[in-house]
């Protein structure tokens, strides 16, 4: 059954459906329709699933990949409302947050804002957090950082914490290795 499936998609690629149909396999009179519809759909799955993984490392090699990433700790001392992020003063990605998704990050969400590719060598990326601050005060802050891409993909992750020495919200950038 695997095996029609990927001959299907084979030849739906090739561009040559004929061959798929041209000799169609017997079904096996022992085995009950719904035992092999239900086949049938845990193959598409599974070969839905390899299809995805293929597609993102053929889109996004691991020589060349970018994944940016938003974090909130706390948050009592900013509510964020949207981020930016530039990179090589290139807008890449910008993001408004709903309610929903700002009480996601602040129960210990992780949201990937960003993936794409870069070349190799030295980059800035600059990272710009709209939102509410202490007061009632509107925000824009920005955080920067100059990093060197080699040939392993590349993490990035853009912190948003309160600072309760100072009662202001901190924005940093910390790469993953």
């Amino acid at each position: 059954m695997h095996r029609t499936l990927c001959k299907l998609l084979v030849c739906l690629l090739m561009g040559n459906i004929s061959t798929v149909w041209a000799a169609p396999e017997e079904p096996t009179p022992t085995q009950p329709l719904d035992t092999r519809i239900q086949d049938v759909k845990r193959d598409a799955i599974q070969l839905n699933r390899d299809l995805l993984v293929l597609e993102e490392e053929l889109l996004f090699p691991a020589n060349t990949q970018l994944a940016v990433f938003v974090s909130v700790d706390v948050g009592k001392m900013f509510v964020l409302d949207s981020v930016q992020i530039k990179i090589d003063d290139k807008q890449v990605a910008s993001y408004l947050y709903t309610p929903l998704e700002v009480q996601a990050l602040h129960r210990g969400g992780v949201q990937r804002l960003y993936l794409g590719n870069l070349r190799t060598g030295e980059h800035e990326l600059v990272a710009y957090f709209t939102g509410g601050g202490p007061h009632a005060r509107d925000y824009k802050r920005g955080a920067t950082i100059k990093f060197t891409k080699d040939t392993q993909a590349k993490y990035v992750e853009l912190r948003i914490r309160d600072s309760m020495a100072k009662l202001q919200p901190e924005f940093d950038i910390k790469l993953w290795q």
